[in-house]
């Protein structure tokens, strides 16, 4: 059985670069690293393992949380700590791993999940490493390996600017696809969602997976957050778990029974205006940017970005590392110089969902738009536009669940349904923001406020 649910509300941003259905080969960089930034709710100061020198094998332990201490990152790659990164107040950023010729990894059993043990398959993945890839709503943590949740999402495309095309990169890969569903079938206290686009044909692995409940979605951005999906399927009410898992860290989970191997590889595309050639380049999770970009840039004065343009993470293009969920590099252009006139003579072309420029600018180029970072103005008042209604396709009322958070009213933040966002799912409402309030921001401090208080 399938369902199909419609969503108006929305918004597709085309941006020129999207990545060519192409493999560029394989980006093995010197050095990988595991950066604790990446997890919600971890620890500034996680416990580190291996000591700098150290050699570790693919699926060693490099650190796990004091608050959680059952849970494990694993390496990446083989190789030898080279340094641990730290920041402000000694937290730790990054454990660097530069990376052997050839990568050795620990063995486990390969076994088939249907005759496994809850218990025992869980604890093998929190051995191995693959665990922090299933992660919970509310809050969107790690989740908690002794929780049993309501039912377990996978997204099976991608709706945001640039999005990576699961079609292209789970192409031929059915078995262990399917195995990685299989386990979280012994995972779930209830159904397995497969949540897939009704504008495009899924390849096999998704099309044809088994023991899960397939549900279509037709709509513009964000109808690929999982978070928008589970709203619609079977909603978060106080007090329930929900996990969910991307597509390729399905595949990770999958190889580690299919195979007896922890093997994190990544198909990434690196996409973008700024980006001469965009395609898709495999590498492994955490790989070092700059290998990425070397000799595919437009001009120097560019942004990368670990993620989307929306939601991702602005990493150092010499110095960076991937994000541990992240398969796409975005690069596009500083947006920091001044325009004459500002709004009042739009220079350029630019997505928007304001009717405030002349409609043929609205209109975007069939290959979309070339964009920059520029926010074009300043924080101004925040007031009721409705504008974040026309864009979040979820029941409630987004600014008043804003007002609530910076009220720190408790209460109200609970009423207003803030166990079902996340901040990709608000992002688009940051981005047609006329007060350009910190939307995403405002509501992380108002998760994290009520998850202290859980």
């Amino acid at each position: 059985m399938s369902t199909l649910t419609r969503l108006r509300k929305g918004l597709d941003i085309k941006i020129i670069g999207s990545a060519a259905k192409q493999l560029d080969g394989e980006h093995r960089p010197a050095s990988y690293a595991l950066k604790p930034t990446d997890f919600i709710g971890m620890a500034p100061i996680p416990k580190v393992i291996p000591n700098e020198g150290d050699s570790v094998q693919v699926g060693d332990h490099i650190f796990f949380d004091k608050t959680r201490p059952e849970v494990f990152y694993t390496a990446p790659v083989s190789g030898t700590i080279a340094r641990i990164e730290r920041g402000d107040k000694r937290a730790i950023t990054a454990v660097v791993i530069e990376a052997d010729a050839e990568l050795r990894f620990r063995e486990f059993p390969v076994e088939d999940p249907a005759g496994m043990e809850r218990e025992t398959i869980i604890q093998r993945m929190l051995d191995a490493g693959a665990w922090p890839f299933v992660r919970q709503r509310p809050f969107n943590t790690v989740a908690i390996p002794t929780d049993t949740p309501k039912a377990i999402h996978v997204s099976g495309f991608d709706s945001a600017p640039l999005g990576v095309d699961y079609n292209f990169i789970l192409q031929g890969r059915e078995k262990s696809f399917q195995r990685g569903l299989d386990v979280l079938r012994k995972l779930s206290g209830g159904k397995v969602h497969l949540n897939l686009s009704a504008r495009n044909k899924p390849v096999d692995a998704l099309n044809q997976a088994t023991g899960v409940q397939i549900n279509w979605f037709d709509g513009p951005h964000p109808a690929g957050n999982v978070g928008i999906q589970i709203h619609h399927v079977d909603p978060i009410n106080k007090g329930d778990v929900v996990w969910f898992v991307r597509p390729q860290d399905v595949l990770v989970i999958g190889k580690l029974f299919h195979e007896g191997r922890f093997d994190p590889e990544r198909t990434i595309a690196v996409a973008g205006p700024e980006v001469t050639r965009p395609r898709y380049i495999r590498t492994r999770l955490g790989a070092h940017v700059a290998g990425l970009l070397d000799g595919r840039l437009r001009q120097e004065h560019v942004r990368a970005i670990s993620g989307n343009v929306l939601t991702g993470t602005q990493v150092d293009r010499k110095a960076g590392f991937l994000g541990f969920y992240d398969d796409l590099l975005s690069v596009i252009a500083e947006g920091d110089q001044p325009e004459m006139f500002g709004w009042l003579l739009p220079s350029y072309p630019r997505p928007s969902a304001s009717n405030t420029y002349p409609i043929i600018l609205n209109d975007a180029p069939e290959e979309g738009f070339r964009v920059n970072t520029s926010t074009h103005g300043e924080e101004r008042a925040f007031v009721m536009t409705g504008q974040y209604e026309k864009v979040l396709p979820m029941d409630l009322y987004p600014v008043a669940l804003l007002k609530a958070i910076m009220a720190r009213d408790f209460e109200l933040m609970e009423g207003l349904g803030i166990y079902e966002v996340d901040t990709e799912d608000m992002a688009l409402c940051e981005f047609v923001c006329t007060s350009k309030i910190d939307v995403q921001e405002i509501l992380r401090e108002g998760l994290e406020f009520v998850r202290s208080q859980s």
